[in-house]
């Protein structure tokens, strides 16, 4: 057999594969281990039985390959999960002090910061994280996600309506199963279900989601859910196990909400957004002067300048401001925006992730605006910008839902602001073609560095 030693760095390497999110190459997936003691580099191993058994003579996978299916599940799941989307939202960066002064709010964000960092080294049972909309939920469980991933044990974090995405996008997928993906979602060693109720309640995505949270139940395999819901408010079957005290550890946060979200209470869609944008304007655009920059970056950064005062003047078409981080493609869309509100049009800046955060939100029971209100507003908005397309969670739904906004507006030529990085590799083909045509859409790169605030 192999020393335990052995095989413990070579499990360490599987893991930390699966959280650098790098798939395993063709290689690795075929080519048994050639060091392997136990089947000399074949793959399989023919077990001594006695001639009368059934199982006489025949091939079993061997224990080094049993390890490298478990690494090409653990970096599947991995890449679905989007924690690299949450790489900012650890224990280190979390507000304990909320948006208010009282200290009931205080103490209950304190005592969910603590509770939840402690549940994060030891792992036992369950951990249910309550709140409204905004109260920092989303960021502890990810913030136990980040610090159990870099202990290196397989880690899934999955807002609920994007699992139930990827489980559908499974009947149509060549690349793995129905059954494979369940089976690994439901079995990973650690899973993180965000926003448990803003799912599409359909006898078959309530059916699916209990079988889940059932599996995980009987086995007791650690797991965080966050709700905004109340437990009334909750399926039975599920409710009944969330309340179970000798397995689940519950945390109610009385917060206000962090982000102010799009149809927040007394607060409408384009309201909520302006407030984002009010900030960002052509006066206190930095075009970096006092910087060393090389000609084909600063020229870069004047064209991006006089392009978006232009189309601030007169929004028509399409404009694709497309850059690295801080290079000032945010400040110049939020700019445009704040001009055309103060001439009186009403303008709808969102972030892409928070827009498609805002239109799951709306399947919730408790939610005051409807799906269609929300998503018709926006797709025939008199000026839309929709900021950093592409660092969204790419599930079919969220790939379909932006493709029918962003269509939308391309076949009627309304006025539309992109921001984009420099790489378009994650950017829906169907969205990059209508971003692409000259027609209708002028894009303007920054090639400039980051910026420095001093």
């Amino acid at each position: 057999m192999e020393p335990i030693g052995d095989a413990i760095k070579r499990i360490t390497e599987v893991t930390s594969m699966t959280k650098k999110n790098i798939s395993p190459t063709k290689e690795q997936k075929s080519v048994p281990d050639r060091k392997c003691p136990i089947c000399g580099g074949v793959g399989y191993v023919r077990r001594d039985r006695p001639i009368d058994d059934p199982d006489f003579g025949k091939l079993e996978i061997c224990e080094c390959q049993l390890v490298k299916q478990r690494q090409a599940s653990e970096a599947r799941l991995f890449q679905i999960s989007n924690l690299d989307a949450y790489a900012n939202m650890v224990f280190d960066t979390f507000n304990l002090h909320g948006l208010g002064s009282n200290r009931q709010t205080n103490t209950t964000l304190e005592v969910a910061f603590n509770t939840a960092q402690n549940y994060s080294h030891k792992l036992n049972g369950w951990l249910l994280i309550m709140g409204d909309f905004g109260c920092g939920k989303t960021h502890l469980a990810a913030a136990v996600a980040n610090e159990v991933i870099s202990h290196n044990v397989a880690t899934l974090f999955l807002t609920v309506p994007d699992l139930l995405d990827w489980l559908r996008y499974t009947y149509s997928s060549k690349e793995t199963s129905y059954e494979e993906r369940f089976e690994e979602i439901r079995n990973i060693r650690f899973l993180v279900l965000d926003d448990l109720g803003t799912q599409n309640a359909t006898p078959w995505a309530r059916e699916k989601l209990f079988q889940i949270i059932n599996f995980r139940y009987i086995h007791q395999l650690p797991t965080v859910i966050t709700t905004n819901l109340d437990m009334s408010q909750i399926e039975d079957r599920v409710s009944s196990r969330l309340q179970d005290r000798n397995l689940v550890i519950k945390l109610q946060i009385d917060a206000p909400d962090f982000r102010n979200p799009l149809g927040g209470n007394e607060v409408s869609p384009i309201a909520a957004i302006t407030q984002i944008s009010s900030h960002r304007t052509f006066e206190n655009f930095s075009t970096r002067a006092s910087e060393n920059l090389r000609t084909d970056e600063r020229k870069s950064l004047e064209e991006a300048f006089y392009a978006a005062q232009k189309f601030a003047d007169n929004p028509k078409g399409w404009l694709v401001f497309k850059g690295g981080l801080a290079t000032g493609k945010t400040h110049l869309a939020a700019a445009i925006s704040h001009y055309r509100a103060a001439m009186g049009d009403e303008p709808i800046f969102t972030v892409v992730p928070d827009l498609l955060d805002h239109l799951r939100a709306t399947f919730s029971p408790t939610s005051s605006v409807s799906y269609d209100s929300i998503f018709n507003q926006v797709r025939t908005a008199k000026l839309l910008i929709l900021d950093d397309l592409g660092t969204q969670n790419a599930t079919p739904w969220a790939k379909e839902k932006l493709y029918q906004i962003i269509n939308y507006r391309y076949e009627s030529g309304m006025p539309t602001i992109i921001t984009t990085s420099e790489h378009s590799k994650d950017i829906d083909p169907r969205i990059l073609s209508r971003m692409n045509d000259k027609r209708i859409s002028r894009i303007i790169p920054i090639i400039v560095p980051p910026y420095q605030a001093s």
